[in-house]
């Protein structure tokens, strides 16, 4: 979703947040180079295709999935979906089962009021070339009413779609039918909150025993616990722009995060327990914590500096959107 995007101070704070970057088995920081690519929303990882990313524009784009690869930053395959129709706001892309690969059209630009959005979910090709795959389109509805969201994650044991609606004050995970119908409306019901952040994505494990959700600013770190989420820790994220895109690489060792905007850049951070601590508390943060802003988390030096940093953005960002 297209927002104005000038805190400057954005980067004292995230650069304060941002713990050590780290690659595993390959997984380095790159640029995404497609010209085609402005507004990549939404970042999975092949499972078939290692070093390989899915990614896709966010709007005004068509039906249209790119494969890059991590180590040139070069599109190596371009799919057209069909049978999905004109998609309108897509947000998010997710592997699960089998690798079938699940995209959300699932954004909201007129702020939470189509009675609908959309879930499209095709075979990852075994061959990466350009070609067009057959997509099923599944419609999807809110139990509690119409809403944005921009984060979709699929459990990668059951298949179960789940989404987290976007809102400044905090939002629900929702969870789907059992099992997607084509035929009919799938309503999704809230069936846990997402508080203290502005959910642009999200991302679940490989296991399925973790769930990431990422805000412009920072991200959390929950207990998956069969979908009744518990919180473990605040995650600092890398500075990158308009902060857009997460997933677990294919291991499940590292966290990738994206943006949007063209040349855009991915890189990695550790995923939280995989230093072979737990928690938060293990490496002397504080992410069993409540409180604070986003991202305020372990990685912190000086808790006041973050403080301060956080309280110019959180102003500036409320100013930029009063005057939308």
């Amino acid at each position: 979703m297209r927002r104005p995007f000038a805190l400057l101070a954005a980067a004292l704070l995230t650069g304060a947040l941002a713990a050590p970057a780290s690659a595993a088995d390959g997984d380095e920081k790159f640029t995404i180079k497609d010209p085609r690519i402005t507004e990549s929303s939404g970042l999975a990882a092949s499972r078939q295709h290692p070093g390989i990313y899915w990614t896709h524009n966010d709007s005004d784009d068509g039906a249209y999935l790119y494969a890059v690869d991590s180590s040139t930053g070069e599109t190596v395959a371009t799919i057209t979906m069909s049978g999905v129709g004109s998609p309108r706001d897509v947000e998010a892309i997710s592997i699960g089962p089998d690798d079938q690969i699940y995209v959300g059209d699932i954004g909201d630009n007129l702020g939470g009021t189509w009675p609908y959005v959309w879930i499209y979910r095709l075979p990852e090709p075994k061959n990466l070339r350009d070609q067009t795959i057959k997509a099923t389109q599944y419609v999807v509805k809110y139990s509690d009413g119409a809403r944005d969201a921009e984060s979709l994650v699929v459990h990668p044991k059951t298949g179960r779609v789940y989404l987290v609606d976007k809102n400044e004050k905090g939002g629900h995970l929702y969870e789907g039918p059992a099992r997607l119908s084509p035929s009919g409306t799938n309503v999704f019901r809230p069936i846990a909150a997402v508080p203290d952040l502005e959910a642009t994505d999200a991302t679940l494990s490989p296991d399925g025993r973790h769930l990431v959700v990422r805000s412009y600013f920072g991200a959390i770190a929950y207990d998956w616990n069969g979908g009744r989420i518990k919180k473990k820790e605040r995650l600092g994220v890398p500075f990158l722009g308009q902060g857009e895109s997460v997933t677990y690489t294919a291991d499940g060792r590292t966290l990738m995060y994206g943006a949007e905007g063209v040349d855009s850049p991915v890189e990695p951070q550790d995923a939280p327990g995989t230093d072979g601590s737990d928690s938060a508390s293990d490496r002397g943060g504080s992410g069993s914590s409540d409180g604070g802003g986003e991202g305020l988390g372990g990685n912190l030096k000086t808790g006041a500096i973050a403080a301060g940093a956080a309280l110019v953005v959180l102003f500036g960002w409320r100013t930029l959107r009063r005057r939308r």
